[in-house]
């Protein structure tokens, strides 16, 4: 007897009542002036704050370790830059520019991101995919400009100056358009085009930049940002594939690149260059080897192999001395001039066609960087600033552009490159930049005989890292389905429409897999964990003992106007009962028993004058309390909040009760402005848990109260 008073005692206790603080909000306009203050105030401290915050060497490099930090800064630098020079020569095909300002693009780029990069390891400079990205936009201009991409020729010197400098001395007819009030070549365009762009997306990376905006690259998944660079890496490959067999078969403009171009190679591959495919061929067997060595020896060798300057030097000198362009018409890079150009301002008529291409360069470019420079500062200890990044990243495209370059960013395997050879600072970044000066200054005429196709091999080569990963669907498949799904699709867009609708694609399936993901959430019953105060899903674990005459329902999504209808009906499969049609059951019963009152009344001679009432036939279910533990909802809108009071209402009608447990208070919030628990909140302690075993005992307590006033009524 003691036992069952002490438990009716604890089950009419009421649960503890937590406390919320009061914050009290400051008036809009004081905050505005108090920020407006900040802002606009002057000191020293606060100019010294905004130049180290905005040149990020100003702070670190005074405090440079010399005797620690200098032999992995130089390694790292002269290594990088010497991997550097042939992938600045070969991206320019995929870019669709001249060799020189992939050299150009690559100097500068360091430099800046010297002064300004918060990352100590990122590598800024020519990526494939950017280049591939800049090379699709320069050939639909050059090609809607007038300019055959047909035309293969090799300018002389004489020649190629006179286009970079927007003039045309030739003796022949030439094509040419007049862009900035000079006549322009094609080779002029095509850079004109790429700065132009370049511009662009710079200043839309600095714009984000101002206006906080970093949190976009949020919305580029892993699974979507990989399946979107094999894509484009299929699509490079594709786009290089007629330079390894010597096919002069101009870029195919518009969707659908991948299967126009292979149809072309096949339909011109009768004309395929011997000396090119036998020089491919060679190279790549090279190139594979040497990357294969590294990654097999990468733990004994402690600097990676040059394996681009050996095939670019050897594949130079047996072009030059064995004259393949004379005698077999191989494909050449042509004159590389030393020296630099005289800075141009980009062409500003050029740019109203090009803004929106420019997008989706501006979001790729900074949502690579600020995730490799993430990646390796949390590898190595150190923070970065997202925010800053996309400042230096958008300067690195910006200032450039006015001198002859296309757009960067930071590169994967040049960065592994850079962390693998004791890299410390951004030191080595002006090393690289050093060693590329040093090319541009000396050694670029060198470069004069160097076969196009030994060019692609490299890109091809590069691009080993990348189509590597379509062996790894099947794991991935088993990891994640939806991820994998995601991945196909962003793949298989990109690579059979086009990169930049690849992108789109991709973005707007993944985030259709997020609002899938909240329509078909998972939802469970739960149960009790023996005799603590802990409920978990029915389904997941053994030995739970479901409470007696409750129902308790997870639901584990936000509940909101897109996925309101499938919470109800999840809740009513789950807990077996649906008040609309309980309703009508007890209706039909109702008239059921009206029908057989009358009919035993007329039996019995007695008058039915339609005064006779029956009342609502009850049935008896297996509960009595329905508890949503809410967990799991995160957050709910208006109509999420209409669902919950029409559940309440409906299930009341059928007596039973609705308790919510468990709900964050940002879903309180919501749930008192919208005075879902009465006026004042007076129904709130009656309607609301902080736990759901407060809820269980709440409902069994209610319930005993209510079973004992019936039974007195019916004595």
């Amino acid at each position: 007897m003691e036992e069952v008073s002490k438990d009716s005692e604890t089950l009419l206790v009421p649960p503890p009542l937590l406390e919320r603080r009061v914050r009290r909000r400051q008036p809009t306009v004081s905050v505005l002036k108090s920020k407006l203050k900040r802002g606009v105030s002057c000191s020293v401290p606060r100019v010294r704050s905004t130049l180290t915050g905005f040149f990020p060497v100003v702070r670190w490099l005074p405090k440079y370790k010399l005797r620690e930090y200098i032999w992995g800064d130089v390694m790292s630098g002269m290594i990088v830059g010497i991997i550097l020079v042939p992938q600045a020569i070969a991206y320019c095909l995929l870019a669709g520019v001249e060799p020189i300002y992939g050299l150009y693009t690559s100097f500068y780029a360091n430099i800046i991101y010297f002064l300004m990069g918060t990352s100590r390891h990122v590598s800024v400079g020519i990526f494939s995919l950017m280049s591939l990205m800049v090379g699709q936009v320069v050939d639909r201009e050059v090609y809607l400009a007038g300019f055959d991409l047909n035309e293969d020729s090799t300018p002389s010197s004489h020649d190629f100056l006179n286009g970079t400098l927007g003039t045309n001395f030739s003796d022949g007819k030439v094509h040419s358009v007049e862009l900035m009030g000079v006549e322009c070549s094609k080779e002029c365009y095509a850079i004109s085009v790429a700065a132009a762009i370049t511009f662009l997306a710079g200043v839309y990376q600095i714009i984000m930049a101002v206006l906080r905006l970093g949190f976009v690259s949020v919305y580029l998944s892993a699974p979507m940002l990989d399946g979107f660079a094999a894509g484009a890496s299929f699509t490079i490959l594709t786009v290089q594939a007629k330079y390894l067999l010597g096919l002069k078969i101009p870029r195919h403009q518009g969707y659908g690149t991948v299967v126009v171009t292979w149809i072309n190679i096949f339909a011109n591959i009768h004309k395929t260059n011997l000396c090119d495919l036998i020089t491919s061929a060679i190279c790549i067997s090279i190139l594979v080897a040497g990357k294969e060595i590294q990654d097999r020896y990468k733990d004994r060798l402690k600097i990676p192999l040059p394996t681009e300057l050996v095939v670019v030097a050897g594949a130079t000198l047996a072009s030059h001395f064995g004259e393949l362009n004379k005698h077999y018409s191989t494909s050449v890079s042509g004159h590389i001039p030393t020296g630099f150009i005289a800075p141009q301002v980009p062409s500003f008529s050029l740019m109203p066609r090009i803004a929106v291409d420019a997008i989706p360069l501006a979001v790729i470019s900074f949502a690579f960087t600020v995730s490799l420079s993430e990646m390796f500062a949390k590898k190595n200890g150190y923070t970065v600033r997202p925010n800053q990044e996309m400042l230096a990243i958008g300067l690195c495209n910006i200032i450039p552009s006015f001198f002859h370059c296309f757009t960067t960013s930071a590169a994967m395997a040049k960065t592994m490159v850079k962390d693998s050879t004791g890299c410390q600072t951004q030191v080595s970044s002006l090393i690289s930049a050093l060693v590329v000066l040093f090319v541009l200054l000396f050694f670029a005429p060198f470069f004069y005989a160097l076969q196009k196709c030994v060019l692609a091999c490299i890109i091809i080569v590069s691009l080993r890292g990348a189509l590597r990963k379509f062996k790894d669907i099947p794991a991935k498949w088993r990891e994640s389905q939806i991820d994998t799904v995601v991945w196909l699709v962003a793949m298989s867009a990109t690579a059979l429409i086009s990169v930049e609708l690849g992108l789109l694609v991709g973005i707007i399936f993944s985030l259709g897999c997020i609002i899938f993901k909240t329509q078909k959430p998972k939802v469970s019953l739960l149960g009790r964990v023996n005799d603590a105060d802990f409920y978990e899903d029915l389904e997941e674990y053994e030995h739970l003992m479901p409470p007696q005459r409750v129902q308790i329902f997870r639901f584990q999504a936000p509940l909101y106007y897109a996925n309101k209808d499938s919470f109800l009906k999840s809740l009513y499969k789950a807990v077996g009962v649906e008040p609309f049609l309980e309703m009508a059951k007890r209706r039909k019963a109702e008239k059921k028993a009206k029908e057989m009152h009358a009919k035993q009344a007329k039996g019995n001679g007695e008058k039915n004058n339609g005064d006779v009432t029956v009342g609502l036939v009850q049935r008896e279910l297996e509960f009595h309390t329905i508890v949503l533990d809410c967990s799991a909802i995160p957050f709910i809108d208006s109509a999420g909040m209409a669902t919950f009071k029409g559940l309440i209402k409906e299930y009341k009608e059928i007596g039973v009760n609705v308790l919510l447990a468990c709900c964050n208070t940002s879903l309180i919030d919501t749930l008192q402005k919208g005075q879902f628990f009465g006026k004042n909140d007076k129904d709130m302690s009656s309607l609301l848990f902080y736990t759901v075993h407060a809820a269980v005992l709440h409902a069994n307590s209610v319930n005993e109260t209510a079973g004992s006033r019936s039974e007195d009524s019916v004595v």
